[in-house]
């Protein structure tokens, strides 16, 4: 005769005490809830059901009321597990998983500490400017709620683009940093290479001073002439593509961006002249 199957219990042994490191890991969770509900939750408790029906209401409002919806989105995922985070956001909101994780990103960049007292300067701008300029850093965006600038334009310039160009216009200004911090870092190592032959080579024989000075000035003159062909050429070829592209396309043609990189350019040249009191002509004294 078959043996009778003992009943399976499933009570847990309130008894048993939780590791060192699952309580370390639970009281941070908690710490972190309290942080978010502290800075998002407007000093009331969590609830599920008045958080969506806040998100839900939020969501058909204007771009401020989506950072407003953010929050909550932000609330709901730190509170909730993630699969029914998830079947809250597609059931009950009706968004796109990629949607909500925006909505929530664009909460905690406009939102945060930096920014959250120029945030209704910003939601004027609408919420596609909103995702394009969340790539930003908060300085300078918090410069431009100031009336200052990012990638070179101003609130009114990002305000009169449309969402296409206002992509592009920062996609461009990303690229252009890029490649001058590459020219920099490669300028950079020419000198620092320069720099260690010298020193090599001044400790094995010392050099006969004029002999070394033309030398220097070749590789100074080599450095300066580069730089000029960057901007004369380089610079110059790029800045009749974008006018070209502009012109083509019925564009106003970003001439304040333009602008702000002759400054850049004008500025590095004053603060070398500053650096080294350099006079406005040379003398002739070469």
């Amino acid at each position: 005769m078959g043996r009778t199957k003992s009943p399976m219990t499933t009570d847990l042994n309130a008894e048993v005490p939780l590791s060192d490191d699952l309580n370390v890991s639970l009281n941070t969770m908690t710490q972190h809830r309290m942080e978010i509900m502290q800075q998002f939750g407007d000093g009331l408790p969590y609830e599920r059901n008045r958080i969506v029906h806040e998100a839900r209401f939020y969501m058909d409002q204007s771009a401020e009321a989506m950072l407003e919806a953010g929050k909550r989105l932000v609330i709901l995922k730190e509170n909730e597990p993630h699969g029914e985070y998830v079947q809250i956001v597609k059931e009950q909101l009706n968004l796109e998983p990629r949607i909500a994780q925006k909505m929530a990103q664009a909460a905690l960049k406009f939102l945060s500490p930096e920014l959250t007292s120029k945030a209704k300067t910003f939601s004027h701008l609408g919420r596609s400017k909103l995702y394009e300029l969340m790539l930003e850093d908060d300085e300078d965006l918090a410069e431009l709620a100031d009336g200052g600038t990012v990638a070179g334009l101003t609130l009114d310039d990002v305000d009169r683009m449309s969402v296409r160009e206002l992509r592009q216009s920062l996609r461009e200004a990303r690229e252009t940093n890029a490649a001058q911090q590459r020219v920099l870092a490669d300028k950079n190592e020419k000198i620092d290479s320069l720099s260690t032959r010298l020193e090599k080579k001044s400790r094995i024989q010392p050099p006969e001073p004029d002999e070394e000075v033309k030398k220097l000035r070749a590789e100074v003159t080599a450095l300066a002439v580069e730089a000029e062909s960057a901007i004369a050429v380089r610079l110059s070829s790029a800045f009749e593509t974008l006018c070209a592209y502009c012109a083509e396309n019925m564009i106003d043609t970003p001439r304040d961006f333009m602008a702000g990189l002759v400054c850049q350019l004008e500025s590095t040249a004053r603060s070398l002249r500053s650096t080294f009191d350099l006079p406005d002509e040379p003398t002739g004294n070469a």
